[in-house]
């Protein structure tokens, strides 16, 4: 696998490092600086992706958590930001980190997460140097690395003697990757900070292709179908007292939301666990659970957890209406409930963060990398950036490091993108400022 992705890691980065003197010409003074900051201290940068890589961070090692977020906080410390750990008790995770300094112009808002998926028992858990342009380590990529880089463009801005003239809010959340609840309360210190901030950046790592950033999320939601039948013999099955039964009816209801709903663009929702007989358990904090049943029994209930990704709030709103619509044309003798769980919010993709992505594309034409492009909402999760939507101006997502394989053994990070990503940072937060 990493193999394949050195492969892949050269066609993706290949155009990024072309550097004129003619590209030079169109960067200010400040900007130059800059460029040649990422350039210096990239050794440095890093020495500090390698050192939070290794200290585990897996969601429910609150202990690591925390921990990668002090050596944040000693950054941010020295950049002069106000910085404060905010306690994850109330939500049942470590916490969150919260850096902010005051300027003039726009307030911008960086946003990056301290957890990974790899708990602390997993044998994966060191940063491993593969060659010249590729590292293998557990959140590398997802996204330390983008951590990284966001302190890395604030030094840089620093070194231009332009982070002084800047208000910035930086907000590094414990719980990106298995959040806490209740939930309002894992994310009250992110709302919080994009309803003060005019621009959002997202840093998480997008597809690992620096050609392209996110101007838009699906949404993440759950839901969860119960349906009631008439337990009987089999041998009395649809006659008018028993009816078609519990299993008949799920398929039903799931066979009528994929044939009403599965064309329409960027909706998706898949059930992913389906439990049928006479007597069913779930226990959804295991993802787990048991069933009862014979086969000459007519069952009696079946149960089906699934997810549900929309890219707007009206096609969720239009969404939940049409599959509460399917599960009241019940089959005889039946009956069923459908409770959504909604989590993570869509990003729909404004003209204020497509006018945004119009000055990253510019910065990183300037800059000689190249033109970037908004990737598909189909082939990006959802992301901490999402509850900013409705609240912010000015949003975009995927600056964080290239790379692939994210949340598996195989990780890996593109090191060749981490100077080109700083650089790209740094120079559309001083052109989002001294635009203004």
């Amino acid at each position: 696998m990493i193999r394949k992705f050195q492969m892949i890691a050269g066609l993706v980065t290949a155009g990024l490092f072309i550097y004129s003197p003619q590209v030079c010409a169109q960067l200010s003074d400040a900007e130059l600086t800059m460029v040649k900051y990422v350039d210096q201290y990239n050794p440095e940068a890093l020495t500090l992706l390698e050192k939070v890589v290794n200290i585990n961070s897996g969601s429910m090692n609150f202990a690591g958590v925390h921990e990668v977020g002090q050596v944040f906080m000693a950054e941010l410390d020295d950049l002069g930001f106000a910085t404060r750990w905010i306690d994850g008790e109330t939500f049942q995770r470590s916490g969150h980190l919260v850096a902010e300094r005051n300027g003039s112009g726009p307030r911008i808002l960086l946003i990056g997460h301290l957890d990974t998926v790899f708990p602390v028992d997993s044998p994966f858990q060191h940063y491993t140097v593969i060659d010249d342009s590729t590292v293998h380590g557990p959140g590398v990529g997802d996204m330390k690395g983008g951590d990284v880089i966001i302190i890395q463009a604030l030094k840089a801005l620093k070194a231009a003697g332009q982070l002084e003239k800047m208000s910035i809010t930086v907000v590094m959340t414990g719980d990106e990757e298995r959040s806490g609840r209740p939930l309002d309360l894992a994310r009250q210190a992110l709302v919080e900070a994009a309803d003060a901030a005019d621009i959002a950046l997202g840093f998480e790592n997008g597809d690992g292709d620096p050609r392209t950033a996110i101007v838009a999320r699906r949404s993440s939601s759950g839901w969860t179908l119960r349906v009631t039948g008439r337990p009987a013999h089999s041998s009395q099955i649809f006659k008018e007292k028993v009816g078609a039964g519990a299993i008949y009816e799920a398929s039903r209801i799931l066979n009528s939301f994929y044939e009403r709903l599965s064309a329409e663009r960027y909706l998706t929702f898949n059930p992913g666990v389906m439990l049928a007989g006479t007597d069913v358990e779930y226990d959804a904090t295991l993802n787990r659970g048991k069933a009862f049943g014979k086969s000459n029994v007519v069952a009696g209930q079946a149960l089906v957890n699934g997810d549900i990704r929309t890219i707007s709030p009206e096609q969720l709103q239009r969404a939940k209406a049409a599959m509460q619509a399917i599960i009241t044309e019940h089959r005889p003798q039946t009956s069923a409930e459908l409770v959504f769980r909604d989590s993570y919010p869509p990003l729909a993709p404004t003209e204020g963060n497509k006018r945004l992505l119009g000055i990253l594309d510019q910065v990183s034409r300037d800059l000689g990398f190249g033109p970037v492009a908004a990737l598909d909402p189909s082939a990006a999760g959802a992301a901490d950036v999402s509850f900013t939507a409705g609240r912010v101006e000015m949003v975009i997502d995927g600056l964080g490091l290239g790379g692939a394989h994210d949340h598996t053994d195989d990780e890996v990070g593109d090191i060749r993108t981490l100077p080109v990503q700083a650089k790209r940072a740094a120079v559309l937060m001083h052109r989002l400022v001294t635009a203004q």
